[in-house]
């Protein structure tokens, strides 16, 4: 049987051959073949070069002066960058905010670099040791603020009008966190190396009461405008002690309407304040009585003390037996503090009631703060070890410590 014996298929006879006789081989090129192609070339190029309209002298020249100007253009834009860079920006009045233009990865102005510039300059200045005994060493923790010339000072108030909004956006965050770098040194220290601070640096005490009054404005309420509140319908000859009065609001508010307010705080503004520590004594008179006997003490003028957030040293007791002293028998103490102080509400009420006040009431209805009304009653004569005793439980009232926003 046939090996491809299939309907419909054949096969031919004969094989086919293994090279086609139409096939043809590849023509290889003589020995002078290439010389000829390249003299070929060789005036093809020469004819492409003639033919070129740039070979011309006049093209040539025209070509070399127009980049000529070319590179005279990018060197004097490159130097106006320069002299543009140079300047401060609070100098180039009616210029745009370049940084708010400016791609964000590049967000790198000369504003910025002042104030990173300012801050580091005012940490390592502060972080040198003080050649002096009475320095405290605390006050290397707070950056002192430049003394500007008096006709160059502007207000602490006011940012000025020539900033721009990132460089307001930067004062703010720099005056901020100086509030509560300072908050966090007067609370963490006792009142004689916070009054050692603030005679060293004056600024401190302004720039201290500016971001106060920064953080009330998000307060619920002002325990001040609350005394304000309630001791106007005091009757007008009523003495007032006002222990950590800080910028006087009572005194401002009250005394125009008749009311004797004695304001006193760490530095006096030459007005309404009075210079002194109250926690270890304030300028008034009045006693603590005899030894061995049981009194309220002698020769008090004041009828009301406030202290309103003004416990702010580690020896804040010190402030609570000052007004004892200076209270007449059965006359008012009160206090506003933050909630979040206490550590135990009724031990700090057992404390007062060592030093000489009986609680009247307390309101602790706010979210924020804690009043309290207590009256001074009369008590047995205590020795100095006695005080030691009362002075160690600072503890009961924690720093106060305010949150970056």
């Amino acid at each position: 049987m046939p090996l491809f014996d299939i309907p419909g298929w054949s096969v031919p006879s004969e094989p086919v051959s293994e090279m086609s006789p139409s096939t043809k081989k590849r023509k290889r090129h003589s020995d002078t073949e290439p010389n000829a192609n390249l003299d070929k070339l060789v005036e093809h190029l020469k004819t492409a070069a003639t033919n070129d309209p740039t070979s011309s002298p006049q093209t040539r020249s025209f070509l070399e002066k127009r980049a000529q100007k070319k590179k005279e253009k990018k060197a004097r834009a490159h130097e106006a960058k320069k002299e543009r860079i140079s300047l401060p920006k609070p100098l180039q009045k009616g210029a745009p905010d370049e940084a708010s233009t400016r791609p964000h990865k590049k967000m790198k102005s000369a504003p910025l670099a002042d104030a990173d510039a300012a801050v580091a300059e005012a940490y390592s200045s502060s972080s040198k040791p003080a050649s002096s005994k009475g320095k405290s060493k605390h006050t290397a923790l707070i950056p002192t603020s430049p003394k500007p010339d008096a006709d160059d000072a502007p207000s602490a108030s006011s940012s000025g009008g020539s900033l721009t909004s990132l460089q307001k956006t930067m004062r703010q965050s720099l005056d901020g966190a100086r509030f509560r770098l300072i908050n966090e040194t007067l609370y963490k220290n006792a009142s004689e190396r916070a009054k050692g601070m603030m005679y060293e640096d004056p600024r401190m005490f302004e720039d201290y009461h500016a971001g106060f009054r920064r953080q009330v404005q998000s307060w619920p309420t002002n325990p001040v405008d609350h005394y304000i509140s309630t001791l106007s319908h005091y009757p007008s000859r009523t003495v007032i002690a006002d222990l950590g009065c800080g910028d006087a609001a009572l005194a401002r508010t009250l005394v125009p309407k008749g009311f004797a307010v004695l304001s006193f705080d760490l530095v006096s503004d030459g007005r309404h304040v009075v210079a002194a520590d109250t926690c270890k004594s304030v300028p008034l008179p009045g006693s603590e009585g005899a030894e061995g006997e049981k009194s309220a003490g002698e020769g008090q003028v004041v009828d009301v003390v406030v202290c309103a957030l003004s416990l702010m040293s580690t020896n804040w007791p010190g402030c609570i037996r000052e007004a004892w002293r200076i209270l007449k028998d059965g006359g008012e103490l009160k206090i506003a503090e933050v909630t979040s102080r206490f550590t135990n509400v009724d031990l700090f009420i057992s404390l007062l009631g060592a030093v000489g006040f009986r609680l009247k009431s307390k309101d602790d209805s706010n979210t924020h703060f804690m009043l309290f009304e207590f009256k001074k009653v009369a008590r047995k004569w205590k020795s100095e070890k006695d005080w030691e005793a009362v002075f160690c439980k600072g503890h009961l009232l924690k720093p106060c410590e305010y949150k970056r926003r």
